[in-house]
């Protein structure tokens, strides 16, 4: 007798199922890091781009603005410089400014980007 048996068959079936939810979980977590991946893409382009258009090092003030792009909600930090190797009661003719830019994606996603920038302390005539 040629043919399958019932038990042959559910076996097979079995098979089969097990190897599409595999697959249907591979292309799940797939879908998610690409989706997660593409956010974090933008999130660091719209950082890049505020960074770049910060304003001059002599034009850049001590106190903190913000605003939107590109769906983007963005803050800058400006504040004095502070750390144990540095004194600030020393007289120089550069003055370090931490800037803190803080972008919020529409997600929910933060990037926080800290970085150090020289300012020109003015000059006293007399």
């Amino acid at each position: 007798m040629t043919g399958f048996t019932l038990i042959e068959v559910l076996i097979a079936l079995a098979v089969v199922t097990v190897s599409l939810a595999a697959i249907g979980s591979l292309v799940a977590t797939n879908v998610r890091t690409t989706r997660a991946l593409g956010e974090r893409l933008a999130l660091v382009t719209t950082t890049r781009a505020i960074l770049t258009g910060l304003p001059d090092r002599e034009q850049l003030v001590p106190g903190r603005f913000s605003g939107e792009l590109a769906g983007h909600h963005w803050r800058v930090d400006v504040v004095p410089f502070v750390a144990d190797f540095f004194d600030p009661l020393r007289t120089t003719s550069w003055v370090p400014q931490t800037v803190a830019v803080t972008v919020e994606s529409p997600s929910g996603r933060v990037l926080r980007v800290n970085t150090v920038r020289l300012h020109r302390q003015p000059t006293s005539r007399r």
